[in-house]
């Protein structure tokens, strides 16, 4: 539906807060969508908007009512994992395995079907049925060696699953592959395989980067005490490295 031209550019405002904000801070994300959707809740990108931003804050609830009006006033399929999602956050997977069974799965595209075997695969997981998570996943656009959009996330799950399943060399493998495919960092493929791997990753600027956390080395000490008794001069030098080894000591984190 069209809305008058004033309450169109508010609408716009507010919607284009909303994807700005979603990935940093959801919560404001979801108050710009809330205005937009008093604004204009018979619009179907309203009410898109307004599902994305109650499911980056888990509302999953009030996200499912927002999709499947957005579904209705479309007649679009293109939200039906994202809402096959929200039955998992509410606790619900095998109704998300239902939903992954519909005739609307086969109406998806490619993108949207992987999308639905990764929801899927969650729900196994959250019934507890890891191997056939790990089913779920095998899968022509797994076993491809060509690079899409959702190629690293696909590898990730199952490379998690694997891992999950007590597999890890295998897991080790994948998360691996996963690597290679996320170009732009959308997982943490590179830290998982860091701790299969047994690397530990130390802060060395510690809690307060503003510290001087340099430890003075042994030998600098018995050097400032001798010139310290040459000059009569009193000795700092001792109390200055005492605090720089303990702050070291107690400033470093593990990742």
């Amino acid at each position: 539906m069209s809305l008058p031209k004033t309450l169109a550019e508010d609408v716009s405002r507010n919607l284009v807060m909303v994807a700005r904000l979603i990935d940093e801070d959801p919560e404001q994300a979801y108050a710009y969508s809330r205005i937009a959707l008093r604004l204009a809740s018979r619009v179907a990108a309203v009410r898109e908007a307004a599902g994305f931003a109650a499911y980056a804050t888990q509302k999953y609830s009030e996200a499912l009512a927002e999709f499947r009006a957005a579904k209705r006033m479309t007649g679009s399929v293109e939200l039906w994992p994202v809402m096959a999602d929200c039955e998992r956050g509410l606790g619900r997977p095998e109704r998300a395995m239902a939903m992954a069974g519909e005739p609307e799965v086969q109406k998806l595209d490619k993108a949207g079907q992987v999308e639905m075997r990764l929801v899927a695969a969650g729900a196994r997981r959250d019934m507890g049925q890891l191997d056939a998570a790990i089913v779920t996943l095998q899968s022509p656009e797994l076993a491809s060696s060509a690079v899409h959009p959702w190629t690293a996330r696909l590898r990730y799950a199952y490379a998690d699953a694997l891992l999950a399943a007590g597999r890890e060399d295998e897991a080790r493998e994948w998360f691996g592959k996963a690597l290679e495919a996320d170009k732009d960092g959308s997982t943490d493929a590179s830290d998982r395989l860091a701790e299969l791997d047994g690397v530990e990753f130390v802060d060395a600027l510690g809690d307060d980067e503003g510290e001087d956390d340099t430890v003075v080395p042994a030998d600098a000490d018995a050097d400032a005490d001798e010139a310290d008794e040459d000059t009569g001069k009193p000795d700092v030098t001792d109390g200055a490295a005492d605090k720089a080894g303990t702050e070291d000591e107690n400033g470093t984190s593990q990742a």
